[in-house]
């Protein structure tokens, strides 16, 4: 009787390492950028915490900083950077575009600053905009 609830206990605690690996984020983040995917991994109501994208293989960080909106403190700034800057050949204006317009949806009060070089590919459109 004790080994059937040992054995019980064993198989339960099993299945939920087993969950728990294929529910986590930072596997399906680590998964996206394998397979040049999108994935965008954020806390959003830890506003401390930097926010991951996968995106064509390359993995970008976003870091937020909390201010006041008309009514409300909220995310008001946000900047972002690629961790390998040589994973950004063959991107375009639009997938920048793209991953700005992602970010928004999250954070619809922030302004989003790019690090270099994505930050004089997106100048020069802001500047003929």
């Amino acid at each position: 009787m004790i080994f059937r609830l040992v054995l019980i206990a064993v198989v339960a605690y099993a299945l939920y390492k087993v969950m728990r690996y294929l529910l986590d984020p930072k596997r399906k983040l680590d998964e996206a950028v394998q397979q040049e995917s999108y994935y965008f991994y954020d806390d959003s109501k830890n506003a401390r915490k930097n926010f991951l994208i996968a995106y064509q293989g390359a993995l970008f960080e976003g870091e937020k900083y909390l201010g006041t909106t008309e009514d409300a403190f909220d995310v008001v700034s946000i900047f972002v950077w690629a961790h390998d800057a040589t994973k950004l050949q063959g991107m375009t204006r639009e997938d920048f575009l793209f991953l700005e317009k992602e970010i928004q949806l999250s954070y619809p009060n922030a302004v989003i600053s790019w690090k270099n070089p994505i930050e004089q590919l997106m100048k020069g459109y802001r500047e003929s905009v």
